[in-house]
């Protein structure tokens, strides 16, 4: 039998909100091909020559104003949910960062040391990306390819539409929902739309077939759009949310080309102008609150509101150490325990 272990994964934060501590999260995070997907010549002008430049100052300023006594507030509470489900299962459970610290080499060593042969990887992005959830695990099969060839690695897919992830979502909305609102907005992330192109692996389905997320698909099992929409629909089925209370929107978006819209920085300000007046605002793309929800949201957002005219903003707080949330990884990590480990399989790229 092989011994059996967990990765917890994320995408990252700069170590500190030092400019240069910035600078460098940025500096990995943009120059990987699945982010910023240009040439590299491309890239490496764009990012060094137009982004680094500027906005790594802009980011820090941000960082600064979410920034916990103990560190990032997405490591500190990603090391929480680590040591909870450390706690409640038998086999050893490293959390690596795709960017920065704790790193995926660091993680992956001390499995290995601990004889971990066989891996279950828990990527911490509820929807497919290539943007996330993809390079995570890429990197990672790149990394045990070089530092535990015979290891093998299961990963979990998506959970987007999964009963205990949206049970969990539900369970952290109840007490929101139940002081009353006029109208609860899910923001998740925005990507590029071309990045939609690109993961349709029928390579003729999104953005080019008229409703594509309403038409079933097999372009749907890594359409991010898609799942998103999926989940807001099981939310609000689950929730009971009523037609004409809840929209969709992306933030977070970066540069000029199109990205999925409605955008949330947009939608905010118009919806206090037709008359909303009590916002809820969630974010199920993430599991762990930091900078994009803390800031951009819980900060910029409500700025926007209150100044369009909106009287109350409250932002929805991720799943973090929600209980059902534990629960479900580790129920993942229970009945990946139960299974006998898989042949050694080459990599996936």
């Amino acid at each position: 039998m092989k011994k059996k272990g967990v990765l917890l994964i994320n995408l990252g934060s700069p170590d500190s909100p030092k400019t240069s501590d910035v600078r460098r999260y940025l500096r990995e995070f943009l120059m990987d091909a699945r982010v910023l997907d240009a040439p590299y010549p491309i890239r490496f002008a764009v990012v060094h020559g137009a982004i680094l430049p500027f906005r790594p100052k802009q980011s820090a300023e941000a960082y600064h104003k979410v920034w916990l006594p103990e560190g990032s507030p997405l490591i500190v509470t990603s090391r929480l949910v680590h040591r909870e489900l450390q706690g409640r299962v038998k086999v050893p459970v490293e959390l690596a960062m795709r960017y920065q610290n704790p790193s995926i080499e660091s993680a992956l060593k001390s499995l290995i040391a601990q004889g971990v042969e066989d891996l279950l990887l828990i990527s911490m992005f509820p929807h497919y990306a290539m943007s996330s959830h993809e390079t995570a695990v890429v990197r990672v099969q790149e990394l045990a390819g070089k530092l535990a060839p015979g290891m093998t690695i299961t990963v979990t897919p998506p959970y987007y539409k999964e009963p205990d992830y949206i049970g969990a979502l539900v369970a952290s909305a109840a007490d929101h929902l139940a002081r009353g609102y006029d109208h609860l907005l899910f923001s998740y992330h925005g990507l590029p739309e071309r990045h939609l192109r690109k993961s349709d692996t029928t390579g003729r389905h999104c953005l080019q077939v008229a409703n594509c997320c309403e038409v079933p698909s097999p372009a749907h099992d890594t359409c991010y759009k898609a799942q998103c929409l999926q989940t807001t629909k099981a939310f609000v089925a689950r929730a009971g949310i009523p037609a004409g209370k809840w929209s969709v929107a992306f933030q977070s978006r970066l540069g000029r080309d199109p990205w999925l819209k409605p955008y949330t920085d947009f939608e905010l300000p118009r919806l206090a102008g037709e008359g909303v007046k009590r916002m809820l605002v969630m974010c199920p793309a993430f599991v762990t609150d930091c900078l994009e929800t803390l800031e951009e949201i819980g900060m910029r957002g409500r700025e926007e509101f209150l100044a369009a005219g909106g009287r109350e903003f409250e932002l929805i707080p991720c799943l973090n150490t929600q209980p059902l949330w534990l629960a479900f990884l580790e129920k993942l990590v229970v009945a990946f325990n139960r299974q006998p480990a898989p042949a050694p399989a080459a990599a996936k790229r």
